[in-house]
């Protein structure tokens, strides 16, 4: 099997995305967390910077201050994704782990 082009973690993407409280499908960045098979698993990016999450800001690529919302985390099929933003450093995706690591233990 051929798959498009792989992304990994730390990829931020413009996808579409269906909301589950209103099925409604809207354009909006995601954080890639991993790929499979074409299945891409990310966590939602919010410009909602009341929300609890972690922090992207202009300076690291995004066109807002946003939150990344790590209790987001959803299934996207590679077709849903519109084009690669940019990628994260390493030092947020240390941050970014080290969340995940405590949410799961």
């Amino acid at each position: 099997m051929n798959f498009g082009k792989m992304y990994s973690f730390g990829d931020v993407v413009l996808a579409n995305v269906q909301f589950t409280d209103t099925f409604e499908i809207k354009t909006r960045p995601a954080l890639v967390l991993f790929e499979d098979f074409g299945n891409i698993v990310v966590a939602g990016i919010t410009s909602n910077t009341e929300m609890k999450g972690i922090s992207l800001t202009k300076k690291e690529g995004m066109i807002k201050d946003s939150v990344i919302k790590i209790n987001y985390i959803f299934t996207i099929s590679e077709k849903m994704v519109k084009r690669q933003m940019f990628k994260i450093n390493n030092l947020k995706k240390e941050v970014i782990r080290k969340q995940f690591i405590e949410k799961l233990t």
